[in-house]
């Protein structure tokens, strides 16, 4: 598993390594950053925000957006600086799946790995498919989802 990026920060299409995997440093969850992507979002559900009514329903306190930890799994991948200066857009998110809670004061990292690649109608991009999971500092995975990324071939460099 690789722990940083390349030396050269932005894959092409051809740089991609079926089965290659990286691992991001870790996040804290923070109970304000919780309330921030609630007020962001809009999304004020009582699980979000109320600790007693999250106990209610079995949670120790107040849990993260689903939607929290899947924007935190993008931002994390963005640290690795993979597609700095390659990446053209997300083609989107697949099989998403909300595994466990995440709680305030929670350490994640993120684990990913590439399952898939081939070219697009353009030759000049690509499409990268990417398993990620969300893993918190007891190992459990709280996240996983595939995403695909259109990305730079080195045609382009030469268009």
């Amino acid at each position: 598993m690789t722990a940083s990026p390349p030396a050269a920060a932005s894959l092409f299409l051809e740089d991609v390594i079926l089965g290659e995997e990286w691992r991001t440093g870790t996040h804290t969850v923070t109970a304000g950053q919780i309330a921030a992507f609630a007020e962001l979002t809009r999304d004020h559900h009582p699980l979000h925000t109320d600790a007693a009514y999250c106990r209610s329903r079995g949670f120790p306190a107040v849990i993260a957006h689903g939607l929290f930890g899947l924007s935190l799994m993008e931002g994390l991948k963005t640290e690795l600086r993979l597609y700095d200066s390659t990446s053209i857009a997300s083609l989107g998110w697949d099989k998403v799946r909300f595994r466990a809670p995440v709680l305030a004061g929670d350490k994640l990292h993120l684990r990913m790995r590439f399952t898939a690649k081939r070219p697009s109608r353009n030759p000049d991009r690509g499409v990268v498919t990417e398993f990620l999971e969300l893993v918190n500092a007891r190992g459990e995975v709280v996240i996983d989802a595939e995403h695909a990324s259109l990305i730079l071939t080195r045609n382009a460099g030469h268009a």
